[in-house]
């Protein structure tokens, strides 16, 4: 049986990236599409490149009946996202893709937010969505909290690692650069063609972005510690893509041994062989995550490189990954198309 489901904030990015993976999704149909400031046109109109799809036009959410709908995907901005999410029927699935729910701790939200939690209720009933490590609650869930792409990105490079305790903990440094997409679709000035492309810039710099409250959570879970990383995100001129490089006290060996066992079965994560390293052309518009590892000069340290699409693996297609199990569907399902190249 085919699942309804609805995209609440399709006029962004990553919705649009939503509605590109479930256009060919065996087991999904999108039965609604939401957008207030945009409702009443058409997808074809908002996205021209969805224009061959048969979809239902824009509406705004309050248009929505859930009454037949089995999930929903909420691409709101954060803050709006926990509002309208808490007015939504108590039976709906949701998995939601904005920060609001991905922290556990209601001071940490507003200590990286700003504003204190409207849904404070909800936080206890969300599972963090990082669907490699927490496969089975999100299995069971009714709210699923999808990370930060940033997040998701530092995460898969250095959870095993700190599990595996092969690293030193107070020396781990994370050097990310991301693509202009994961700023959003909001007009923003250092957004504009001529300000960004030809450089290259740090920003949050210093322990400011906000995926460090995501870091913070989950490495000190797995660890039993407080674990403060050094992390540092840059913006670069292309579309799409993540590329980390994480700078650890290890043995390269053991680091490699490490992250090849962890994600030896898992279908979207692919561990290149020793000395190698990843490139964003090489997972663009997929759900893969591509690591390498190589020993650095340094005796006993060593260098780990990550890459995703920040709006599939470290977004919209971690976010079906995560429908997926929640609908009891194949996790795969409609998430195994290769990456575009060149």
């Amino acid at each position: 049986m085919t699942q309804k489901i609805a995209i609440l904030g399709a006029s962004g990015y990553t919705g649009a990236e939503l509605v590109r993976l479930i256009a060919t999704h065996p087991g999904m149909e999108i039965a609604a599409l939401a957008a207030n400031s945009k409702a009443g046109q058409s997808m074809a109109q908002v996205f021209p490149h969805l224009r061959h799809l048969d979809l239902p036009d824009l509406v705004t959410i309050e248009e929505i009946d859930f009454a037949g709908i089995d999930l929903c995907f909420c691409a709101l901005p954060h803050k709006t996202s926990q509002e309208v999410i808490s007015a939504l029927p108590r039976d709906l699935k949701i998995v939601d893709l904005s920060a609001d729910f991905r922290l556990r701790d209601p001071d940490a939200y507003e200590k990286w937010y700003g504003n204190p939690h409207a849904a404070v209720e909800m936080q206890g009933e969300a599972v963090y969505g990082l669907t490699e490590f927490y496969r089975d609650e999100i299995a069971k869930a009714r709210l699923v909290a999808g990370t930060g792409c940033n997040a998701a990105t530092g995460q898969f490079v250095l959870r095993p690692l700190i599990a595996g305790k092969v690293i030193d903990l107070d020396e781990i440094i994370l050097d990310l650069k991301c693509g202009v997409s994961g700023a959003g679709r909001s007009p923003k000035e250092n957004l504009l063609h001529a300000e960004l492309s030809e450089g290259y810039n740090a920003y949050a710099v210093g322990g400011t972005h906000r995926h460090l409250g995501e870091f913070d959570q989950e490495f000190s879970a797995i660890a039993g510690r407080d674990v403060r990383i050094q992390f540092t995100p840059h913006l670069m001129p292309a579309n799409r893509g993540i590329l980390a490089t994480a700078y650890v006290k290890g043995e390269a060996e053991a680091v490699y041994a490490a992250l090849a066992n962890a994600y030896a079965k898992e279908p979207f994560i692919e561990v290149l062989p020793f000395g190698e390293t990843p490139s964003t052309h090489h997972v663009r518009g997929s759900n893969f995550c591509h690591i390498g590892v190589v020993a650095d000069r340094l005796p006993g340290r060593a260098i780990v490189v990550g890459a995703l699409d920040n709006l599939t693996k470290g977004s919209s297609g971690q976010a079906i990954q995560n429908a997926n199990l929640m609908l009891g569907l194949e996790e795969t399902e409609g998430l195994m198309l290769a990456p575009l190249f060149p």
